[in-house]
């Protein structure tokens, strides 16, 4: 089964998991695509070297779908392989015949593109801050102070799981880092105080409940804020390089709020009906978390400090756009955490995830931009925009807005979602005369969080939890796609008249 994010979840510890014996296929299945769409003739408007560019960027996706090695690798060898191929694949004859053109040093320079690009950087700070929150302890002792003042009723525990990860999402780009690596280690040990076991009919004591909540919510918090999800943070790479619209940071949380605060009060209660657990109350949850609070003992002064600098970094986000930029914030806190010993260098050289997620976010954004470039995005979506002639815009735009959606379906990575299929839906947008591109950006962006809901593989905590024992893929899959539609439907119902009115 795959993740999201390389290196921010299970991933590594999947990928451990799979015998010897699976290697091959996952290894050949990528090349095997690539050289079957590779011979065929390119299609008729279509360039041959755009074809063949589509070939490895195909092979790409399924590489990143089937992991036979980590997303940052795969990302690298696709690059590494176009700039080697550009002749072929990256550049037209046209190009090539330029006087003074160059495709060995023109190809360096775009392979190397997404290195410079701000976007990048700022995933990067942000998992800095998901470091600091794991070096401090201060992520923990939110969520057991939470649990501790709230977990009497089973229903109010479910509300301490929603609000100790919102406070957590906008500082945390990795929805595993946040919900699989901060909030499951803490309700994991909840349901054994009621005798609620996994894999065992008394999961539904309690404890399938509190899971379903706890993935549920991180979906939601993912679509919430701009920063509480990685891919978010490269689709508006691409919604600024493919529609040339910029979304700041509060853009994308007020058209957000009021569908993900209305989801946040609802998703404890909705699941408490549909999916209710057979405890309501109780005081040993309460008591196990006061017990784990003595023994983390007092606040620290490491823990002080960061919440400072953490206030600060939303400050910024939110007031400082004309005088700072977004990334340029995120460097500024990274230093201070530096400087006041919050972390240390060696934690953030150490810190694998974050470096992994720069090379492998780097190199998508390049693959994605060359896709672009050698126009093969601008022949599909004229394509598709052709088969939609006719439909009014408003029509056209949620009907694109579902498809993007529910093809989810079909991924088991966030990131090649948007990666693969975002460019294309932006072109296939501008194609529709009366289209509002802004919105039409917006709405495809703000879907990333809530698809996560869909099904057991679709966003990074998913597997952790339903591997928790206490998911039956029956109910999974059931709950996903009730929960599913019901995010979907109060973002379109609520969402687009809210952006109309904010507009």
């Amino acid at each position: 089964m795959s993740t999201v994010i390389p290196g921010t979840g299970p991933t590594k510890v999947i990928a451990a998991k799979v015998p010897e014996h699976h290697f091959p296929w996952r290894a050949i299945l990528p090349i095997a695509v690539t050289l079957a769409i590779a011979l065929f003739p390119a299609p008729q408007g279509l360039p041959q070297h755009a074809w063949y560019f589509f070939a490895i960027f195909a092979g790409v996706i399924v590489a990143l779908m089937v992991e036979p090695l980590p997303g940052g690798a795969v990302g690298l060898i696709g690059v590494t392989l176009v700039a080697i191929l550009s002749p072929y694949v990256l550049y037209s004859p046209a190009e090539l015949a330029k006087p003074g053109f160059k495709a060995v040093n023109a190809s360096l320079g775009w392979a190397l593109s997404g290195f410079s690009n701000s976007t990048v950087w700022l995933i990067f700070g942000a998992f800095m801050f998901a470091l600091g929150y794991e070096k401090t302890g201060l992520g923990r002792r939110i969520s057991l102070m939470l649990v501790k003042a709230m977990g009497r009723r089973t229903l109010t525990l479910g509300y301490a799981i929603t609000i100790a990860d919102t406070l957590l999402a906008p500082f945390t780009p990795s929805n595993t880092a946040r919900s699989g690596g901060t909030i499951y280690p803490v309700i994991r040990n909840l349901p054994a105080l009621y005798d609620s076991k996994p894999n065992d009919p008394s999961a539904r004591r309690i404890g399938s409940y509190l899971m379903w909540v706890a993935i549920a919510v991180t979906c939601v918090t993912s679509s919430l804020f701009l920063t509480a999800l990685a891919p978010n943070l490269l689709a508006l790479e691409l919604v600024k390089k493919t529609a040339k619209i910029d979304i700041t940071w509060t853009q994308w949380f007020m058209a957000f709020a009021p569908v993900g605060i209305l989801l946040l009060v609802a998703i404890p209660l909705v699941a408490y009906v549909i999916y209710p657990p057979e405890v309501k109350s109780g005081e040993e949850v309460p008591k196990w978390a006061g017990e784990e609070l003595k023994k983390m003992g007092a606040l620290t002064g490491k823990e002080m400090t960061l919440g400072v600098l953490v206030v600060i970094a939303l400050a910024l986000w939110i007031f400082g756009g004309s005088v700072i930029n977004a990334t340029t914030a995120a460097l500024l806190v990274i230093c201070l955490m530096i400087a006041t010993q919050v972390v240390s260098w060696d934690d953030i050289v150490a810190n694998k995830s974050a470096w992994n997620t720069l090379a492998w976010f780097a190199t998508l954004v390049a693959l994605a931009d060359g896709l672009s470039k050698v126009g093969f995005v601008k022949w599909f979506a004229d394509g598709v925009a052709a088969s939609m002639a006719g439909y009014p815009p408003f029509t056209a735009m949620v009907v694109l807005v579902l498809v993007f959606y529910f093809t989810h379906y079909l991924f088991a990575s966030i990131t090649a979602h948007v990666t693969a299929l975002l460019p294309v839906m932006l072109a296939v947008g501008t194609t529709i005369p009366g289209l509002d591109m802004a919105q039409f950006s917006m709405l495809l962006c703000l879907t990333l969080g809530i698809m996560g809901m869909l099904t057991p593989y679709a966003t990074g905590p998913s597997p952790v939890y339903y591997g928790s024992g206490y998911l039956p893929a029956k109910d999974f899959w059931i709950m996903g796609g009730i929960f599913g539609v019901l995010f979907i439907a109060a973002f379109l119902l609520i969402g687009l008249p809210w952006m109309a009115f904010i507009k």
